[in-house]
């Protein structure tokens, strides 16, 4: 498998309550690869994203970043490589100021001194909110806190991102903003999504997935362009949205 590369083999997993939520999922993601990761509310995509890190233990089968399979005795290493920027940015912004939040991830990680002051500008300058360093998350739009959210992640310069929802909520201009942002990292990423439209933006393959199953896997085209698919697993692309264009 090359560098920052995800591989999920037969993985399951059961729920306290019985409710199998991944019956058995096999999937490969390539260094560089951007994948939307499709379904509808309760298929098992935030199941299988809190897999990637090691938030959930699978019940059985295997998740690999970079070669190695996510255990106990790994997961310092693996969430390393593997930032998680959930729906809500409240579930990750806790800190007095914009710049404390960002810097806490790498400090947790050893960084300090110059090289974390160098990490929070850099990764405040990737997502355009430099000039809310000081600020508090509490005092933020949505979109600026979906930023600050991902910048906390990039600071720790994780080679694979898992964004759960990432456009749920934003208005136009801070959706196109985040897009913009997004389209150009190089980091592997998987967009966990059931907005379409966002999806084709920013991805060239689609993963669908539905009861806790991979029930399609193809280019976007392929994908999106499959009525019956999309009909059959509760998804559905907006009115008079025009498919060639986003492709383009």
């Amino acid at each position: 498998m090359t560098p920052d590369g995800v591989r999920v083999t037969g993985l399951r997993h059961v729920y306290p309550d019985g409710h199998v939520a991944l019956g058995g999922v096999d999937l490969t993601v390539d260094a560089g690869e951007r994948v939307a990761v499709l379904g509808p509310n309760g298929a098992g995509k935030t199941t299988l994203m809190l897999h990637l890190n090691g938030v959930l233990t699978a019940t059985s089968g295997s998740v690999e970043i970079a070669g190695i399979t996510v255990a106990r005795n790994t997961l310092r290493d693996v969430r390393r490589r593997v930032g998680l920027v959930f729906q809500d940015p409240d579930d990750q912004l806790f800190m007095p100021t914009v710049a404390q939040d960002v810097a806490f991830g790498p400090a947790n990680f050893g960084v300090s001194g110059a090289e974390l002051s160098q990490r929070v500008a850099t990764a405040l300058e990737l997502v355009a909110m430099t000039e809310h360093a000081e600020r508090s998350p509490a005092h933020l739009s949505l979109g600026q806190k979906r930023r600050a959210a991902l910048a906390s992640v990039l600071a720790c310069e994780p080679g694979i991102l898992v964004l759960d929802e990432p456009s749920a909520n934003l208005d136009p201009v801070a959706r196109r903003e985040l897009a913009h942002t997004l389209s150009g990292l190089p980091a592997t990423m998987l967009i966990v999504t059931h907005d379409l439209p966002y999806a084709a933006q920013l991805c060239r393959r689609a993963v669908v997935i539905d009861d806790g199953v991979v029930v399609a896997d193809g280019p976007m085209p392929e994908i999106l362009g499959d009525a019956a698919l999309l009909a059959a697993h509760r998804l559905e692309l907006p009115w008079g949205f025009d498919l060639s264009a986003a492709l383009r």
